[in-house]
């Protein structure tokens, strides 16, 4: 698929300077405008009849889905008749994101936020070859740089420094030519991402049924079976038992948080673990710390090193059970509960069962018409769980990490093949938009 989006450079026959730093020497024959020239701001309201838009920096102007909480952070008033219209062809600008690039043509007549701009195009530009252009990641700075920060993640355009930003202008028959261009190698840019995401996905997809195999199976293909007499585990080794996890455990505990008014509890040197920091198999550092005389003064308890972590109430419980093996002593908070195993089990065996076989387990433990997903600490307890033999586990847990580390590699390779073609697809765009890479 690389082969297929490969373009063979060649430029126009004469260049002049732009004037513009940031844009260099352009086609002779372009000409350099701004923004304020070309795009004519246009408020108009009260037609609650047409569609919700959304304004992102990944898709620019996309219909928005009311029935998808995970991409509708924005409140939505019950009276949306001071929302803008956003008709096919006008550009559309959050104002508060446009120096991440949240904006674009649209392609749908609907409304938007009354906060966001709305313009109609100059005649002397098609809405194909501005969107291309003006969302390529050139220009995406040229918006940063006429954005003052406000708050974290928020930077309000200036309207007035937009109107200088410059802008090129081919001939309409050449800004055709390069919106068919782009379209066409950009399309087979992202097919070939698709392709690449993927192997990405039935790598972890393999990396999951490989783990659920070792630790319900083991790892030697020719052992006898038995049936384990519970319906997730399936078919065990002869000789493994089943037991409940309670009769495995040594100790177990959760924790607190200091009061948050008094900063002397706080930012002390001892990591202090919440439902944010269970992120990773093995965890070495959490988000915020405490300090000695906080975890003195509250309820947080320190779990030893080596010990199992994991969430037990948390928005992460509706598809993941969040648990991790602590590489240092750290204190855990009120969401958090620390097991400790008696030595029939071992702590990295027992991380894989987990991982193996997460929907299964989250079915049997998770807390029924809770308001915020929780683990039912009683069905855990009695969770019935294979055990091997304990130099087994140890065997298991050795199988698992060397697989693990192998598509690790593999997924990375993937990962960076992804990073080359988008930077690939970013300055072929830029090069053309500039006139640095002629196609007409």
């Amino acid at each position: 698929m690389e082969t297929a989006v490969q373009n063979t450079t060649k430029q126009y026959e004469n260049y002049k300077p732009s004037g513009v730093e940031w844009l260099g020497d352009i086609p002779e024959h372009w000409e350099v405008s701004r923004l304020g020239v070309l795009l004519n701001p246009i408020s108009i309201n009260n037609r609650t009849d047409l569609s919700l838009l959304s304004i992102t920096r990944e898709k620019g102007v996309i219909l928005r889905d009311l029935e998808d909480e995970g991409t509708n952070h924005n409140f939505i008033p019950d009276d949306l008749s001071n929302y803008k219209v956003l008709l096919k062809g006008q550009f559309g600008m959050n104002k508060m994101k446009a120096w991440q690039g949240s904006y674009g043509i649209s392609d749908y007549d609907g409304i938007v936020s009354p906060a966001y701009f709305i313009f109609d195009l100059d005649k002397k530009i098609t809405p194909e070859y501005f969107h291309l252009s003006i969302r390529s990641k050139l220009y995406v700075s040229f918006f940063g740089s006429a954005s003052d920060g406000v708050r974290i993640g928020q930077w309000d355009l200036s309207k007035e420094r937009m109107k200088q930003i410059p802008f090129l202008i081919p001939s309409l028959k050449e800004q055709t030519a390069i919106a068919e261009f782009l379209d066409d190698k950009t399309t087979k840019i992202d097919q070939a991402i698709a392709i690449k995401q993927q192997q990405i996905d039935l790598l972890k997809e393999r990396h999951q049924i490989l783990i659920h195999k070792a630790v319900t199976k083991g790892i030697n293909p020719n052992v006898k079976l038995k049936d384990s007499g519970v319906e997730w585990i399936g078919e065990i080794p002869e000789g493994w038992e089943v037991k409940r996890l309670k009769f495995n455990l040594k100790k177990s505990f959760s924790g607190g948080t200091p009061s948050t008014d008094k900063l002397i509890y706080w930012d002390g040197g001892i990591p202090w673990v919440s439902s944010v920091d269970v992120k990773v198999d093995y965890l070495n550092k959490t988000v915020r710390e405490i300090s000695l005389m906080g975890l003195q003064n509250s309820s947080s308890n320190l779990a030893p090193k080596g010990a199992l972590i994991f969430v037990t109430r948390s928005g992460i419980l509706q598809h993941t059970f969040a648990i991790s093996i602590l590489n240092r002593e750290m204190a855990i908070n009120q969401d958090i509960k620390c097991i400790i195993f008696n030595d029939k089990i071992q702590s990295e065996y027992f991380l894989n069962l987990i991982k193996g076989n997460n929907s299964e387990i989250l079915v049997e433990v998770r807390q029924q018409a809770a308001t915020v997903e929780s683990i039912n600490m009683s069905s855990f307890y009695n969770l019935l769980m294979p055990v091997p033999p304990i130099e087994e586990q140890k065997e298991i847990s050795a199988y698992i990490e060397n697989i693990t580390d192998k598509i690790a590699t593999a997924i990375a390779i993937k990962k960076q093949e992804i990073e080359k073609l988008k930077e690939y697809k970013s300055s072929l765009i830029d090069g053309v938009v500039t006139g640095k890479v002629r196609v007409f």
